[in-house]
């Protein structure tokens, strides 16, 4: 396994940074942009690429190339919204993806404002829709950006972080031990566990916001 494993990361490292940096940021404007983050795995281009990054200058530039991907993708699904939504809602993958969703992302937005717009970036579908729906509401766009960066940048340097930190660690250890690929293979799978169980638990807590039974909101 050690073998196949290093392989792998140093072709990944074998590609030019520049490069690799830019893949990440139109990975992550494809991801968070017109309902392709449902399609494109935004969070597997980043660990991937992280894996071969060589020093903190490339890992800082990585993440600063999934940050500035993120908003500019989140700013054209605003600006869709704004000008074309209930196109886009119309249209045969608006349609796919359910009107309850897009009645679920609505009242979540009216109930927590900004505060939707953070969280929803963290919880799969709905942060793919929550940029177009706050285009499509009344929410200013330097309100929607103020909300969102802060949570672009706390899942880029995550995601960057666990590939930078889990390649580094298994270059160390493979040379010493056997199953220095299974601990770098149950690290990765283990934060894949760990989010997903964050994503529920942030889910099953904001739930009722999206309910048409609750309340009024207190997030703008």
């Amino acid at each position: 396994m050690n073998d196949a494993l290093t392989w792998i990361l140093d072709l990944v490292q074998s590609v030019d940074p520049v490069l690799r940096t830019l893949m990440v940021g139109v990975g992550q404007l494809l991801e968070t942009s017109i309902l392709v983050g449902l399609i494109v795995p935004g969070d597997v281009i980043v660990i991937v690429a992280s894996t071969g990054v060589n020093n903190f200058a490339e890992q800082g530039a990585l993440i600063t190339a999934a940050l500035a991907g993120s908003l500019a993708g989140e700013s054209i699904g605003f600006a869709l919204g704004r000008f074309i939504g209930p196109v886009i809602r119309r249209s045969a993958l608006g349609r796919r993806i359910g009107e309850q969703n897009w009645l679920r992302a609505e009242r979540y937005l009216a109930k927590r404002g900004g505060i939707a717009v953070f969280v929803s970036r963290f919880i799969p579908v709905l942060h793919s829709l929550v940029p177009l729906t706050a285009g499509m509401s009344q929410m200013p766009y330097r309100v929607f950006i103020f909300w969102t960066t802060p949570a672009c940048l706390i899942w880029a340097f995550a995601y960057t972080s666990i590939g930078y930190l889990t390649a580094e660690t298994y270059r160390h250890l493979a040379g010493h031990l056997h199953w220095a690929g299974i601990i770098f293979a149950a690290t990765i799978l283990g934060f894949a566990i760990i989010v997903s169980r964050i994503q529920k638990a942030i889910k099953r807590r904001e739930e009722r916001y999206m309910n048409e039974s609750s309340g009024p909101g207190d997030g703008t």
